[in-house]
């Protein structure tokens, strides 16, 4: 659901059709049920859950969507075992991927993630093969319309973020992906702010640019179908034009 650069996807969220809206809606809904049956209904004592709430905000679900979901996944005994597995591979020429997913049948995944890469110039590797490529952050991004970046960045700043920045019609705030993670996000929205996006990222070090048409083609297709699997929660990459 998400990937870099971080802006090209926000514009490509924006645009989501009605179809793409439910996937995005089935995979965050996921999310909310893992994270009440590994800490209960209530985001106030579950930290995780109320990070997932933040995201599903973020990404236009309802209140009453999110709030069936909890009450559904509170009131479950049994149900799918979904356990998190992150993915590392190599997109067409060298793009380092990043896959997270939440799925109820490792074997099955891993399968569908080595046959995407395969089939599109890719291939996935072994645990740790690209993650010393990216950085682990908090990032919120807060659209510019009619927002103080003075008050804003002191809010931030003072909440315990370490970064501020403006581009492209957005603030980019972020944090350590620890407790100042949601510390910021809470102060931000006790201020009355909304975000565009609310999560803890993989946040490329370097970029990679694709000069090949059919490396560009290959890739927007491999990232096409990371979207359309269910399994997958989210996907980060170092294609400098994704």
């Amino acid at each position: 659901m998400s990937g870099h650069s971080k802006w090209s996807t926000i514009k490509r969220k924006k645009e989501k059709t009605d179809s793409q809206r439910a996937k995005i809606f089935t995979k965050v809904g996921r999310e909310i049920a893992v994270a009440v049956r590994e800490g209960g209904p209530d985001p106030a004592s579950n930290a995780k859950l109320k990070d997932v709430v933040a995201k599903a905000k973020a990404n236009n679900v309802p209140n009453e969507n999110i709030e069936r979901i909890i009450k559904k996944a509170a009131g479950e005994t049994g149900g799918a075992n979904y356990e998190n597995i992150v993915y590392e591979g190599y997109g067409p020429s060298g793009v380092a991927v990043i896959v997270e997913a939440l799925t109820d049948n490792r074997n099955r995944t891993a399968g569908e993630m080595r046959h995407y890469f395969d089939k599109y110039g890719g291939n996935l590797g072994q645990s740790g093969c690209v993650s010393f490529l990216f950085a682990r952050q908090g990032v919120l991004l807060v659209e510019d319309e009619g927002v103080d970046e003075d008050a804003l960045m002191e809010t931030a700043l003072e909440a315990g973020a370490v970064d501020f920045l403006h581009q492209n019609g957005v603030f980019d705030i972020r944090t350590e992906p620890n407790n100042d993670f949601g510390a910021v996000r809470e102060a931000l929205e006790s201020a009355g702010y909304g975000f565009l996006s609310a999560e803890i990222e993989y946040v490329p070090g370097t970029m990679t640019a694709l000069t090949s048409e059919d490396d560009v083609k290959n890739m927007t297709k491999l990232l096409d179908m990371f979207d359309d699997n269910d399994d997958v929660q989210a996907v980060w990459h170092n294609w400098e034009d994704g």
